[in-house]
């Protein structure tokens, strides 16, 4: 909105660019537009970008921001002219698009539509989300030493548990919803889990079990975070995820929505894919992977052969913060608690 606009309370004033989402940001009072950051342009967290008022007061001398702000029209937000930078699309391509304002998405389609197709192939800029991917990835592999163990797991009780909470709540419950559980009853019993490697002598205590969970539904990699597990009931997970899945599909995801996880837990679908080694996010200790149950014959006690729902539990883990023995007994206990789900679930269920 202009400088000096009259604006009222609930009235979208600000368009925020970040690298996984786009959000407006609405006042919460009504009043004079006050502009106190330049459009178009990159800030630091914290920064004030304008104030509401009586429309009396002068605006502020303005931050001084990360990167110009453009002056003329169309409004190009900062990743968007980094973009332009990086690949060397001038203003008046970007202006020829007739959009009030360019994003980077905007500027992917324009790189694809201009660019030839070189000797070694075509190249195609990533999206906003699998740019973010890759930032993530580059980041724990240069500063997170890794360590994999897999566990298997007799999933069958749980699956059929899960399958009557599916008619008892109402919400559609699997066993993504139940190991989302069953990892944040752990919390207290193994702490080191829910921590992450601050410097050489010392490693932070998640207080909270904040358990993000990894969504795709073709439109980018998303690890939307579920807080404070331990005080959610089945239904409130089921309905949480169950939000999530339509986000991840409608790429509605905001910023809040994928900050502070203290744990991830990956989900492979895929009934051909036995193992996974999944990724350690920054700022946490361990991601465990769960792989699409399958059908197995086993012996049983009596040597005898039974058919098992089986899945493979894979935990990657910071190796400065964990040892194999602290990984095995976390995942035995883990298998503890989805082979006895109605332990699990107790009177959560309703």
């Amino acid at each position: 909105m202009e400088d000096g606009a009259e604006v009222k309370a609930g009235q979208p004033v600000v368009l925020l660019e970040t690298s996984k989402a786009t959000e407006e940001i609405e006042s919460e009072y009504a009043g004079v537009l006050r502009h106190r950051a330049g459009t178009g342009a990159e800030y630091p967290p914290g920064t004030v970008l304008a104030d509401i008022g009586d429309g009396a007061a002068p605006p502020e001398e303005r931050p001084a921001p990360t990167q110009t702000a453009l002056a003329d029209a169309p409004l190009v937000t900062a990743p968007a002219r980094a973009l332009m930078e990086e690949l060397g699309i001038g203003e008046e391509q970007v202006r020829a698009l007739g959009v009030p304002v360019v994003r980077r998405t905007d500027v992917e389609r324009l790189a694809v539509a201009t660019s030839p197709a070189t000797a070694g192939g075509e190249r195609r800029p990533l999206s906003r989300v699998q740019r973010a991917v890759a930032r993530a990835v580059r980041t724990s592999h240069e500063t997170i030493p890794p360590a994999v163990s897999v566990m298997r797991a007799d999933v069958g009780a749980a699956l059929d548990h899960a399958a009557r909470l599916t008619k008892l709540v109402r919400r559609p419950v699997g066993l993504p919803e139940l190991c989302v559980l069953a990892v944040a009853r752990l919390h207290e019993r193994f702490p080191l889990m829910f921590s992450r490697f601050a410097d050489d002598e010392t490693i932070e205590l998640h207080p909270k079990p904040h358990i993000g969970i990894t969504m795709d539904a073709g439109e980018g990699l998303y690890v939307p975070v579920i807080r404070d597990v331990t005080r959610r009931p089945v239904k409130e997970i089921a309905t949480q995820l169950m939000e999530f899945r339509v986000a991840a599909v409608n790429g509605e995801f905001r910023e809040a929505d994928l900050a502070g996880a203290s744990f991830s837990i990956a989900l492979h679908h895929d009934g051909d894919v036995t193992v996974a080694i999944p990724l350690i996010l920054p700022g946490t200790a361990c991601t465990l992977a769960i792989a699409a149950p399958r059908v197995e014959p086993v012996f049983a006690p009596d040597g005898t052969v039974v058919a098992k729902r089986i899945a493979n539990l894979s935990l990657a883990f910071d190796h400065r913060v964990l040892n194999g023995r602290d990984v095995a007994a976390f995942l035995r206990a883990l298998r503890e608690s989805l082979e006895a789900p109605e332990e699990l679930t107790g009177d959560q269920n309703t």
